[in-house]
């Protein structure tokens, strides 16, 4: 029972790692319409970001604060994200207004591009590390009811409240403020949307930003647990189920989706993985986002979309 326990856990820190991903993709989509393939390459700046201006802040001020380094890389980390949404907007969704979703999918896929590119350009290729005290020994707990306990890893734990803070705040966001229902509206109808007079180009720099401060939450805790390196782009690979199974259009269904998805990939690789040869891990969350695009598109929380003639 303690086993099953523990790779049940390890199955939910897993999971939220792809639920931040995720998230991203679903605030992007619900405030514009747009399924944005550079999510990906915005955790990765990000990442990129966060990792080297802890070392450089530090060094061009001359002090030596481990404390202090991460909360002014974070605020410059988090200027960067900004300044990159205002771009994006200005040089690239402005001009798409109203226009066909391939086309805007199209032109993510050209920032993802170039995001990579770019980061390479102003960081450097190597792989670093984040450094921001989070925990790495693990713990037994639960002692009195199971013989030795429960292992558990203290970084996986802080990372799920961290991010469970993060969901709690970006839900109510959107259901209390003016602003998030603003991006509610965009996200039905761009042209609606501005004929009430919501200022679309405001909207889209305030969605781009959030996406991007998520994308740096989610950018330390990956690069805290396994480095910053290229391959961090492709991890949008890795989301792409979990908002198929929760929904495009719902922030708890992207937690709830990863959560699934994090816990299917570990119970089934420990489990049945030994009966077929191993390797599940790596089809597990296709196949499921498969299933669930035969019988259910919508997903779990999704909205689903009647069209009337």
């Amino acid at each position: 029972m303690s086993f099953f326990l523990e790779t049940l856990f390890g199955g939910l820190m897993s999971g939220m790692l792809y639920s931040l991903i995720g998230l991203g993709f679903v605030l992007i989509f619900k405030a514009s319409g747009v399924f944005n393939f550079a999510q990906g390459a915005m955790v990765l700046v990000a990442a990129l970001s966060m990792a080297r201006f802890s070392v450089w802040i530090p060094h061009w001020l001359g002090f030596d604060h481990l404390i202090l380094a991460n909360v002014l890389a974070f605020i410059v980390s988090a200027g960067v994200m900004w300044l990159m949404a205002v771009a994006i907007e200005r040089l690239v969704l402005r001009h798409l207004v109203n226009q066909e979703a391939t086309t805007l999918l199209m032109a993510t896929l050209g920032i993802a591009y170039f995001l990579e590119g770019s980061g390479q350009i102003a960081f450097g290729s190597s792989v670093y590390s984040v450094n921001v005290g989070m925990p790495k020994e693990p713990a037994f707990i639960l002692d009195s009811v199971f013989q030795g306990g429960l292992l558990i890893n203290l970084e996986d734990l802080t990372a799920a409240l961290i991010s469970a803070l993060l969901v709690a705040g970006l839900a109510l966001f959107f259901q209390v403020t003016a602003t998030g229902r603003a991006l509610r509206a965009v996200a039905d109808d761009h042209q609606a949307a501005q004929s009430i007079g919501i200022p679309l180009n405001k909207i889209w720099v305030i969605v781009w930003t959030v996406a991007g401060l998520v994308a740096l939450v989610a950018g330390i805790i990956w690069g805290s647990k396994f480095g910053v390196q290229f391959t961090l782009a492709t991890a949008t690979l890795r989301a792409l189920p979990v908002v198929i199974l929760g929904g495009l259009t719902s922030v708890p269904g992207a937690i709830i989706g990863g959560l699934l998805i994090g816990v299917g990939e570990k119970l089934s690789e420990v489990y049945i993985g030994p009966m077929v040869g191993g390797g599940i891990e790596i089809w597990f969350a296709y196949v499921l986002a498969l299933v669930f695009l035969l019988f259910r598109p919508q997903g779990l929380f999704g909205e689903k979309i009647i069209d009337r003639v």
